[in-house]
């Protein structure tokens, strides 16, 4: 959340406008240990209580804070980091060459980039969520290599810091950690992409049952060609409580030297042209039985437990790639002069930066948000809102770096400026990770069934004509339809929101009392059928992420204008 800077006085008034996207972390005056973020202790899962018209303040009020001891632990890596990524790192190199050079990865481990939440005790640097978020946004200057480390360990590892045992960290962790090994992660097959419960990929226990013989094929694979370690999921056959054979997937940690894994050559693809993508084979591949990672059949769990916990990042990531975009694009639109005025005299082009930055501050918000939930002891669910951030904020970035390059005319559209390659790298943000098709399903299927088990008893008296209920349904309504005035703790004395943005606070009560509402109507109606009413389900999922972002801002903004933060009349502006 640090700053676009602008050195031309001509665009005062668009980068007042792009500063409410960057606004300092404010430290706290606590004496919490490092790495821990001073908020309270989370119970519930905010997003799915929205399903049921309610707001869990104590979930996203007051805005997460960091306390001295991290912010200053964090501003050691910032300054090193960004120096090397300004000076050092030739993004047209690597987009032309496709590929990193040796010397660029050897410097990425000098940094620790390798093993930023990778635990100290193995090595690795053991920052936060939010430490590791704040980190993302200077690495994402450069696609490929913020996609080769997302690989790395946002999925890569992951698995071994959320399901391995002590004796898999202890093997694997530390060289990861270094850089000295670089994982992958194996999931997509030729046949199975965002149906991952349909791969192909096959292990058969020996018959001493000391190992697995692995036999596969993976596409798409980020780090194929790079890796030494591959968190791999295949299918294996496992006796049921029943006493049933069945076919379940299990996630297994695989060495190169494990032999018989091969890959393909490294694709040559629109963007992030730089990182290593290919296919991967394994065959014959024999991996001993201690090296399951998780329980045994429970692989689609770990699967979808890394890809959940690493998706909040991207609001960070994509956030800091905007706010570059937006300096560079502000310096071209107060220098470029058209009908004997500047670029960023004219409205349509003031528009243009209004809304990138809005974009970008959203973004950040819902980022930080969830990387402080995420940072809350016993590893809170947060998929929902993981997934919320990577959809929004993909879809963001395609949509301003589209604004930008409309601003920048010709100069956008040529190869030897940054930006038709921003425009290429950011494509892919929409694809991986989970399309945002599949997570708009997820979002809503899995609040409405977190909704469905609370309100099962209400609709089932309802569908049998239960007389108080329905009289008591209808009064509702009626006093819904007569303008009810909601009140969910959000504003008045005792309320979580700064009093400079309670209007917009109301607004987001109402709207969430009435999302409650909806979606009791949506299960009074559609039942279990629900899950084939993709339109309904789009909308839901639309309506969730919206709520979301407008509670991320009014939090921040709340806690920008309480504590004085520079610019934080910027941030009302984002609201009101």
């Amino acid at each position: 959340m640090w700053g676009i800077s602008g050195s031309m006085s001509c665009c005062g008034l668009i980068l007042r406008r792009a500063a409410a996207a960057s606004v300092c972390w404010a430290p706290v005056a606590c004496t919490a240990s490092p790495r821990r973020l001073s908020t309270s202790r989370r119970s519930r899962a905010f997003a799915k209580e929205l399903f049921l018209g309610k707001i869990e303040k104590k979930e996203v009020f007051p805005f997460p804070e960091v306390s001295q001891d991290e912010l200053n632990e964090i501003n050691q890596f910032v300054g090193p980091i960004e120096k090397f990524f300004t000076e050092e790192v030739d993004s047209q190199k690597i987009d032309q060459e496709g590929k990193i050079p040796k010397e660029t990865l050897e410097k990425l481990k000098s940094l620790g980039l390798f093993g930023m939440q990778v635990p100290e005790e193995y090595g690795g640097l053991g920052l936060s969520n939010t430490m590791y978020a704040r980190l993302g946004e200077i690495v994402s200057l450069d696609g490929s290599i913020a996609v080769m480390l997302a690989a790395h360990q946002a999925i890569g590892l992951k698995g071994l810091i959320l399901a391995g045992t002590e004796e898999q960290k202890a093997k694997y962790l530390p060289k990861l950690a270094s850089g000295e090994h670089i994982a992958a992660f194996c999931l997509t097959e030729p046949a199975s992409g965002s149906d991952a419960a349909s791969i192909q990929a096959r292990a058969v226990l020996s018959e001493d049952k000391k190992y697995y013989v692995l036999n596969g094929s993976k596409v798409w694979i980020t780090n194929g060609g790079l890796a030494n370690i591959f968190t791999v999921f295949a299918k294996i056959k496992v006796v049921d409580s029943d006493s049933s054979v069945k076919d379940k997937i299990t996630a297994f940690i695989v060495e190169r030297d494990f032999g018989g894994v091969t890959n393909g050559k490294p694709e040559d693809k629109l963007g992030i042209r730089g990182s290593n993508t290919c296919e991967v084979h394994f065959e014959n591949t024999r991996v001993p039985v201690e090296n399951v990672l998780g329980e045994v059949g429970g692989g689609f769990k770990v699967a979808m437990n890394i890809l959940n916990s690493g998706r909040f990042s991207m609001g960070s990531s994509v956030a800091g790639m905007l706010k570059k975009l937006i300096e560079m694009t502000a310096e071209y639109a107060c220098t470029r002069k058209q009908f004997n005025r500047n670029l960023s005299e004219f409205g349509l082009i003031q528009e243009k930066f209004a809304l990138m930055a809005q974009k970008a501050y959203v973004m950040e918000s819902m980022a930080y948000l969830t990387a402080g939930m995420l940072d809350q002891p016993g590893f809170p669910d947060c998929s929902i809102e993981a997934a919320m951030v990577k959809v929004f904020s993909s879809e963001g970035a395609w949509q301003c770096v589209s604004e930008a390059l409309q601003i920048l005319g010709g100069t956008g559209y040529m190869k030897g400026y940054p930006y038709e390659r921003m425009l290429r790298d950011t494509r892919i943000l929409l694809i991986f990770e989970g399309t945002n098709e599949i997570l708009r399903m997820y979002i809503a299927l899995t609040g409405l069934q977190h909704a469905g088990r609370i309100l099962t008893a209400r609709i089932n008296e309802l569908k049998r004509g239960n007389v108080t209920t329905v009289f008591e349904t209808i009064g509702r309504r009626l006093r819904d339809s007569l303008g009810r005035t909601v009140d969910l703790g959000l504003t008045g004395n005792l309320g979580a929101v700064h009093p400079s943005v309670a209007d917009s606070a109301r607004k987001l009560e109402e709207n969430v009392y009435y999302f409650g509402r909806t979606v009791e109507t949506l299960l009074l109606r559609f039942g279990k059928a629900i899950v084939e009413e993709q339109m309904v389900l789009k909308r839901v999922a639309n309506i969730l992420i919206n709520l979301y972002g407008m509670t991320a801002v009014l939090s921040r903004a709340s806690r920008s204008m309480r504590a004085g933060l520079r610019n934080h009349d910027h941030e009302i502006l984002q609201i009101i």
